[in-house]
C-alpha cells in the first residue's frame, strides 16, 4: 500500500513539473531568439557599408575605409567649418585597409538647410574643377594591419568655394561618381549677422538639474531679413551630433534689428554626463583605462576595464574632448601611417536585457551613428553588454547610448545619467534664403561652451 502511495506522489510531481520545465525552456529559447534576431534598427544597420544609396550625411559606404577625419588644417579637434572670407582650409584623411593604391576623387555638393541638394549648379558655387583627384597617399609603416593613408586639403588652387551654405564632401572611386566611398558634412559661412548666446540651466524648475538651455539673439543691423519666420532656418547641435539637433526654431520676439530666441523648451538639451575615455597611443604600456593589451594571430588585442552604469551616480567633473578622438602613436614619428589598429573590447555590466531597444558604443569615432559596427550584444553568461571595435591607435572619448526601437535619436542618459553641470559644446547655424534667390546662405555660426565663452 505504501509503495502505491509513494509511486502516486512521484507521478503527480512529475506531471506538475512538466509545464514548469517546458515554460522555462520556452523562456530560455525566447531570450536567445531576442539576443540573436536583429531588430528593425539592426536590419537597417546591415546595409551599413556597401549601400549604394547616396546619403547626405556623415556616412561610410565601404567596410575597409576607417579613421575618417575632417577638420580645420590648423587643429585636428576643430569642427569642419570655413569662413568664406578667409584663407581657412579643411583637411580630409582616411585609411584604406585593403592597402592597395586606388584612384580616389572628391567633389563638394551644395545643400539646403534640410541637407538636400540645392538648385545651384556646381559652376555657381565652385571656382575651378568640380571633381579632383586625391593624390596624397602613404603606405603604413611597421604595422600589423596594412593600410594606405589618404589625405587632401581644400579649398586649393584647383577648387575654390564661392558661396556660403551647407556642403557635403563626397569621395568616390575609379572616377565613377556612383561608386561612393564616404560622405562628410561641412559648412561655409559669412558673418552677415551677429549672434549673442549663452548656456544656462533649464528655465523649467523640474529640468534645472538635468538639462541645459541655449538662449540667443540675432542682430541683423545692416542686413535685411524681410520675413524671419519663413526665410530663416536655425539649427542648434550639441557636441556636433545631428540625431538630437534642435531644428525649426522661430524667433520668439522681433525687435527692430533683433530676433530673440528665448524659449523654455524648444532650445533645451539633456546635459548628459562627461565622456568616458581610453588611451591606446601605446600598446606596450597599460594606460589608466586599459586592463590588458596583447598581440595574437589576429592582431593587437586591447581589453578595457569593465565600465559601470552611471544613471544614478553623482556628478564627477573630469576633462574630456566631448566625444572626439585623436589619432596618435607613441612608438612612431608619423601617426598617420605608423599608428596600428587594435581590437578594443568593451563590457558594460547590466543584470537585465533591454527589451525595447539596443545599446551602442557611441562617439565621433563612428559619426555618432547607431549601426551594426558599434552595436553591443548581451552576454547572459557575464550578465552584461559587450562589443569589440577595430580602432586605430589614439585617444578616444565615448559613451553608451540607448536607441529605442523605432527611434532615430540616441538617448545617452539611460546609462550615463544627466547633470546640468556637464561641459558640452554647442553650435548655432543660421541659414537664410533671400527672397529672389534659390539657395540657403549660411549667414552666421556661433560656437559656445557650457563652461566657458568662445
Amino acid at each position: 500500500m505504501m509503495k502505491h502511495i509513494v509511486f502516486s506522489l512521484f507521478l503527480l510531481l512529475f506531471i506538475v513539473s512538466i509545464p514548469t520545465a517546458q515554460a522555462q525552456k520556452e523562456k530560455k529559447q525566447s531570450l536567445w531568439q531576442q539576443l540573436n534576431t536583429p531588430t528593425l534598427k539592426d536590419t537597417t544597420a546591415d546595409d551599413y557599408y556597401g549601400s549604394t544609396a547616396m546619403r547626405y550625411e556623415d556616412y561610410v559606404y565601404r567596410s575597409y575605409i576607417k579613421s575618417i577625419q575632417l577638420h580645420d588644417i590648423s587643429f585636428e579637434l576643430s569642427q569642419p567649418i570655413l569662413n568664406l572670407d578667409s584663407q581657412e582650409q579643411l583637411q580630409l584623411s582616411f585609411d584604406d585597409l585593403e592597402a592597395d593604391l586606388k584612384n580616389y576623387s572628391y567633389t563638394v555638393i551644395h545643400c539646403n538647410s534640410n541637407w538636400e541638394p540645392s538648385d545651384l549648379m556646381s559652376a555657381e558655387y565652385i571656382d575651378g574643377f568640380a571633381d579632383n583627384n586625391i593624390n596624397n597617399y602613404n603606405y603604413s609603416l611597421n604595422t600589423l594591419q596594412k593600410y594606405t593613408h589618404y589625405d587632401v586639403v581644400f579649398p586649393n588652387s584647383s577648387m575654390r568655394i564661392t558661396k556660403s551654405g551647407n556642403y557635403l564632401l563626397k569621395v568616390y572611386d575609379s572616377g565613377d561618381p556612383e561608386s561612393v566611398v564616404l560622405t562628410k558634412r561641412f559648412f561655409v559661412y559669412q558673418n552677415k549677422v551677429m549672434v549673442t548666446a549663452r548656456v544656462s540651466g533649464a528655465s523649467i524648475i523640474a529640468d534645472r538639474n538635468y538639462k541645459q538651455e541655449i538662449d540667443f539673439t540675432i542682430n541683423h543691423s545692416g542686413y535685411n531679413i524681410l520675413n524671419p519666420y519663413a526665410d530663416l532656418k536655425v539649427v542648434i547641435t550639441q557636441n556636433n551630433r545631428w540625431d538630437n539637433a534642435k531644428k525649426g526654431l522661430k524667433p520668439l520676439f522681433v525687435k527692430d534689428h533683433e530676433l530673440v530666441y528665448d524659449y523654455d523648451e524648444d532650445n533645451v538639451f539633456t546635459a548628459g554626463n562627461e565622456f568616458r575615455f581610453f588611451d591606446i597611443k601605446s600598446i606596450r604600456y597599460l594606460s589608466e583605462r586599459v586592463f590588458k593589451a596583447s598581440i595574437d594571430s589576429m592582431g593587437n588585442q586591447v581589453i578595457l576595464y569593465n565600465d559601470e552604469k552611471r544613471t544614478f551616480k553623482r556628478y564627477y567633473s573630469q576633462s574630456d574632448i566631448n566625444g572626439k578622438y585623436i589619432i596618435k602613436t607613441q612608438e612612431g614619428k608619423d601617426s598617420n601611417r605608423e599608428a596600428d589598429y587594435c581590437y578594443v573590447k568593451f563590457f558594460l555590466p547590466n543584470d537585465e536585457l533591454f527589451m525595447d531597444g539596443n545599446v551602442y558604443v557611441f562617439g565621433a569615432f563612428n559619426n555618432w551613428a547607431c549601426n551594426k559596427e558599434n552595436l553591443m550584444k548581451y552576454n547572459p553568461a557575464r550578465f552584461g553588454y559587450e562589443c569589440t571595435l577595430y580602432l586605430k591607435q589614439g585617444y578616444y572619448n565615448y559613451e553608451y547610448a540607448f536607441l529605442k526601437d523605432g527611434s532615430l535619436e540616441a538617448d545617452n542618459t539611460v546609462i550615463e545619467g544627466m547633470h546640468y553641470e556637464t561641459e558640452n559644446d554647442y553650435t548655432i547655424y543660421i541659414c537664410h534664403k533671400q527672397q529672389g534667390t534659390f539657395y540657403d546662405q549660411l549667414i552666421g555660426v556661433k560656437r559656445l561652451n557650457s563652461m566657458k565663452d568662445y
